[in-house]
């Protein structure tokens, strides 16, 4: 039994596996030629593996960036780093996490068929790091067994529906219709970023509108701009790092300015190889749905990865990130002078959340809304852990945290809940969740008839 489970769990965090058998149901559910079946499951298993090794290359070029950062500046406090703290939480809470997720799969699907939000979330790790964040809470106040996993399950079935609606209209907006959703655990701050977007930009002079003089025409090329601009910036981190720390603990012996030439190059290499990666799995993925909207749940909309929006604005992208970045190290220099904990500003969540606020904040307010929409978006995720991780138990004081917002909203919500009434405040606030959602969509369906 424990061999299946494992076998279950794995699948279902794998992205790349778990999009392809959804890609090849969703074929099978349109009678297509056993060819095209063939082709569209390979090509989005594949188009999965590109996405995830461009992510993968700007890690392992962020990591030694954050490094350098904290050593050339002399902080130390918290680092967000969900890897890390999932990593900690499954030695406890292993078996529930698998459970959970497994279950909120099934939860999803059913409040998918039988509500308004018809999102289908598939980013697979995505999902496994909110159900140990939902086992690790839920374990707090002494639930456990059967319950412990459908109270689980329920709760991260709710919020793997709505945290893509959240972001809809949102993403609406960039991809210029409905056949796509995010599904990342970043959606409450990137529709946060799109709304300071409309508040205070101008969509009309996006970031990919940006006018270079004619020498500098080349730069239009995202590419080129994102290596010249990471270039500059780790050469200048490497600068007050100093070359003897680069070179006795990160580079290996390699020249400290080489090294940071290569890691910025490495950087842009990732961005390149994830564009190439959403490309494929659009198209594939999309048409492949088709069979599941029309046959298990109607109308539904398949919730991707975060990075499955940044080939509609690269220049976003990058000005998304540093401003993000911008925002975490202004809060980090806000919580030394009061004395708080303080949260390092995490190179990679910054990277993720803040590059796609970027493209969220230029759907609606261009520059303007890309530059301040991921920047509070920064100053967002800085906070956010501060006020999570109490409900956290023990895991709250291991020098890590969870660093994306959908954690923070989920997190505090019930943690704040089984603080007040313990279990059952827990159970009544997912359930009374729940009922809101149908409320909604009973709403919206009489008013459809009423016209």
């Amino acid at each position: 039994m424990n061999g299946v489970l494992d076998v279950l769990i794995d699948i279902a965090s794998t992205p790349a596996i778990l999009v392809a058998l959804i890609a090849v149901l969703g074929l099978v559910l349109q009678k297509k030629p056993l060819s095209d079946i063939m082709r569209g499951g390979i090509k989005t298993f594949v188009g999965f593996l590109v996405v995830t090794s461009g992510a993968d290359v700007i890690v392992n070029s962020l990591e030694p960036f954050g490094e350098m950062f904290q050593q050339a500046f002399n902080v130390s406090g918290v680092v967000p780093n969900n890897e890390a703290i999932v990593a900690l939480a499954l030695e406890e809470f292993g078996t529930y996490t698998a459970l959970i997720m497994l279950s909120g799969m099934v939860f999803n699907i059913i409040i998918a068929r039988v509500t308004k939000f018809k999102y289908i979330y598939l980013t697979g790790h995505a999902m496994l790091y909110m159900a140990c964040l939902v086992a690790v809470i839920l374990a707090t106040t002494g639930m456990n067994g059967v319950v412990l996993v459908t109270v689980g399950g329920l709760a991260l079935g709710i919020a793997n529906a709505l945290a893509p609606a959240i972001a809809q209209p949102f993403t609406r907006m960039i991809t210029k219709n409905d056949t796509v959703a995010l599904g990342h655990t970043g959606n409450f701050g990137y529709a946060f970023s799109g709304l300071v977007g409309k508040l205070v930009g101008n969509k009309e002079k996006s970031t990919e509108d940006i006018n270079f003089p004619k020498g500098l025409a080349f730069l239009r090329d995202s590419t080129v701009s994102i290596t010249i601009t990471m270039s500059v910036v780790y050469v200048i981190v490497a600068l007050f790092a100093g070359g003897e720390y680069i070179t006795t603990n990160l580079s290996g012996g390699t020249n400290y300015i080489i090294f940071a030439l290569q890691k910025a190059g490495t950087f842009a290499a990732g961005v390149f190889i994830i564009l190439a990666g959403v490309r494929l799995i659009l198209a594939e993925i999309v048409p492949a749905f088709k069979g599941i909207s029309e046959k298990l749940v109607p109308n539904s909309i398949p919730a991707l990865d975060c990075p499955i929006v940044f080939p509609y604005a690269p220049n976003a992208v990058l000005i998304g990130f540093f401003s993000s970045f911008i925002g975490g190290i202004v809060s980090l220099v806000f919580m030394a002078m009061t004395g708080s904990v303080i949260i390092l500003p995490g190179v990679v969540p910054h990277f993720f959340c803040g590059a796609t606020s970027g493209v969220y904040g230029n759907a609606t307010g261009g520059l303007r809304g890309a530059v301040i929409g991921s920047f509070l978006q920064g100053i967002l995720i800085s906070f956010m852990p501060i006020f999570l991780m109490p409900v956290l138990g023990n895991l709250g004081f291991a020098g890590s945290t969870f660093s994306d917002t959908d954690y923070g909203v989920v997190g505090i919500f019930m943690g704040s809940l089984a603080n007040v009434g313990g279990q059952i405040a827990v159970i009544s606030g997912i359930v009374a969740v729940l009922a809101v959602m149908i409320v909604m969509t009973v709403l919206g369906k009489n008013k459809q008839t009423a016209k």
